[in-house]
């Protein structure tokens, strides 16, 4: 999974609404949600104001759709990801690849959750319950996708998972990305040696 792919989903809606949510998908992810200001979204998408509000009625729904987006296109990609094969050891690992080549590539600039959930500190905010939601629909794919594999504790091993993941995603952007991702191939592969052959 790319940190583009959610534009896919952007497309199936209406040409300026889409190419609005693009711009957001695009500027929000490389200079963050609260530093990007409706006027710039407006003048990137090429649409007029009320246009922009005609779709979105404020900028706070727009976050809202973005981050949604975000998480709807991820989650769908894992869960292909892991039913793409009928072995579900060779699912995890794809899901381990996935990570590893979205941290490797030209542009990627962190986790689009974490830092959503840094510049909304609040739990209770929508978009920090859109990123809960994320980490919980993945926590549940690796739950499961563990609990098919007999794992004897599938959600202490998905809390592993879990923080692999999250570990990967903000250490190959503040750090040493090749020591992040062996490190996350080491914890998947641990996880699936773990399991009942």
């Amino acid at each position: 999974m790319t940190v583009s792919a959610p534009l896919e989903a952007a497309r199936r809606v209406a040409p300026a609404k889409a190419r609005i949510l693009e711009t957001a998908m695009r500027r929000f992810y490389d200079d963050g949600i609260r530093q990007v200001g409706v006027d710039l979204l407006i003048s990137e998408s090429k649409v007029t104001k009320a246009t922009f509000y005609k779709h979105f009625g404020s900028k706070d729904r727009l976050v809202l759709e973005y981050i949604s987006t975000r998480r709807d296109a991820s989650i769908e990609s894992f869960e292909g990801l892991v039913a793409a094969h009928a072995d579900p050891r060779v699912g995890l690992r794809l899901v381990a690849d996935a990570v590893v080549a979205q941290v490797n590539a030209p542009g990627y600039r962190g986790c689009p959750f974490q830092k959503a959930a840094a510049e909304f500190p609040d739990p209770t905010h929508p978009v920090r319950v859109v990123v809960t939601e994320f980490h919980e629909s993945l926590h549940e794919i690796f739950e499961s996708t563990l609990s098919r594999m007999d794992h004897p504790l599938p959600g202490e091993a998905a809390d592993e998972l879990m923080l692999a993941y999250d570990g990967a995603m903000a250490w190959s952007h503040v750090g040493d990305v090749i020591a992040a991702s062996s490190a996350l191939r080491r914890v998947f592969d641990r996880v699936i040696g773990e399991t009942a052959r």
